[in-house]
């Protein structure tokens, strides 16, 4: 059998026969980023026919434009004497449903929209944001004016707010950060900013802290921070400071210095990216102190296309919630250029800790990072010169080296942090090509293959 060409697309199928069913797969592909689709075609790309073609090529396209409004180029392609079909499905604009459903493609599966996830994707494709809907009962006096001095005073301390707003109206204020819409009415940005009660309106506007032991069932103390987002950040740093993290004190002659055992803009920045990006419709934000290291977690997929690495890498700034994400571009509290994860990298390596490991995992964004331990000395992955030679990636080597058959278990009770940021370390060494496994996961070994890029 002949195999076809394909057309070049981010997304192409190929499907041996035509069933009514395919139509979802259309609905899918002109909901995400389009594709071209094959049918006749088999997942070898070898050509094995369709019968009835005429009757298909005038069916087809008639479905997909009775059935969902659009239209699509539907060619008749042979070779070798069978006859197979090609539709090319170009993405859309609006939402796209089939049948009263919206089905979208996302990586290799099609998925049907339904909740939250739908009412996510259908404004995304109105180019609007959750936090752009308007709220028909609230109003201005369910705001916090405290809450909203505070974001002018640190508007106006950090440059990006004039003195004359400071004594604006309220009325004003809300409309210069687009919090109000054209009718007046608050929308949700404004209420999560400043309300005096956001819970009434927003059962997941929390901040939970929890400090564990030796596992998940070791919960020592707890604590849930509530209220309006814009001072939330301010409210973690406190408890934190009272309850959960060491600040060491040393002198320099006789001045005496304490210093938070996490570098406190980089943490700070870690806190404002949780609370500005989290998706308001889905769970708490989540932070897990453990000995050794500390886990936020807040829900909300990253961008589309956009992986942890992305992040790492010189980004555009591409906020789940535009309007929060502007109120704390104009309190000074973030960029909008999408350099976040670099002012995170930087306050870490000046604090001599390794750079956070950053996860897209259970339907949100994890940021995991190194601490010191209770007692304010360091974990033994920091002690020492702290050169280069004491990264988590050389102890792992030298611990392959002295023992090549180490698991990462004992490699994270060496190092004093978690299994999954040794898995995250173990990786990076072998897409680098420094070390490879051998053998299974029982019985196998570790071996090292070269170290000149550490």
């Amino acid at each position: 059998m002949n195999k076809i060409q394909a057309r070049e697309s981010q997304n192409v199928e190929y499907k041996s026969s035509w069933h009514d069913k395919y139509l979802e797969w259309i609905c899918g592909f002109a909901n995400a980023q389009g594709a071209v689709m094959y049918f006749g075609v088999n997942d070898e790309h070898e050509v094995v026919g369709l019968k009835q073609v005429d009757k298909l090529m005038e069916e087809i396209p008639n479905k997909i434009v009775t059935t969902m409004g659009i239209v699509t180029e539907v060619n008749l392609r042979e070779s070798d004497g069978l006859d197979y079909i090609e539709v090319q499905i170009e993405p859309s604009n609006i939402p796209i449903s089939y049948k009263g459903k919206y089905y979208y493609r996302s990586g290799s599966t099609m998925q049907e929209l339904r909740g939250t996830a739908l009412q996510q994707f259908i404004l995304k494709k109105m180019g609007r944001s959750w936090d752009d809907i308007a709220n028909d009962f609230a109003t201005i006096d369910d705001l916090d004016k405290s809450a909203i001095d505070y974001l002018l005073k640190n508007g106006y301390e950090n440059g990006r707010i004039n003195k004359d707003e400071l004594d604006a109206p309220v009325e004003m204020v809300l409309q210069n950060l687009n919090l109000v819409n054209e009718e007046g009415k608050l929308k949700n940005a404004a209420l999560l900013l400043f309300a005096k009660k956001p819970q009434r309106y927003f059962t997941c506007v929390q901040f939970k802290i929890g400090r564990f032991g030796h596992s998940e069932a070791d919960l020592i103390i707890q604590d849930v921070i509530e209220g309006n987002i814009i001072q939330m950040a301010d409210r973690v740093m406190e408890v934190l400071k009272s309850k959960y993290l060491t600040m060491p004190i040393r002198f320099e002659g006789m001045r005496r210095i304490e210093k938070l055992e996490i570098p406190e803009e980089a943490l700070r920045e870690i806190l404002y990216n949780a609370i500005a990006h989290k998706d308001y419709m889905g769970a708490p934000i989540q932070m897990r102190v453990w000995d050794n290291y500390i886990e936020v977690w807040n829900e909300g997929e990253l961008p589309a296309g956009y992986t942890p690495e992305t992040l790492l890498e010189r980004h555009s700034s591409r906020p789940r919630n535009r309007n929060i994400a502007n109120a704390f571009f104009k309190a000074g509290f973030v960029d909008a250029w999408g350099r976040g994860y670099k002012k995170i990298r930087e306050g870490f390596e000046c604090a001599g800790l390794p750079m956070p490991v950053i996860e897209s995992t259970d339907g949100g964004v994890r940021v995991t990072f190194q601490r010191n331990n209770a007692n304010g000395s360091q974990t033994s992955s920091q002690t020492g010169s702290q050169t280069g030679s004491q990264t988590p990636s050389n102890q792992i080597l030298k611990m392959i080296s002295d023992n090549p058959k180490v698991t990462r278990k004992q490699m994270s009770n060496e190092l004093g942090i978690s299994d999954r940021m040794v898995a995250k370390y173990l990786k990076k060494l072998q897409d680098n090509g420094i070390v490879r496994r051998e053998g299974g996961k029982f019985g196998g070994e570790w071996v090292i293959i070269d170290t000149e890029d550490l």
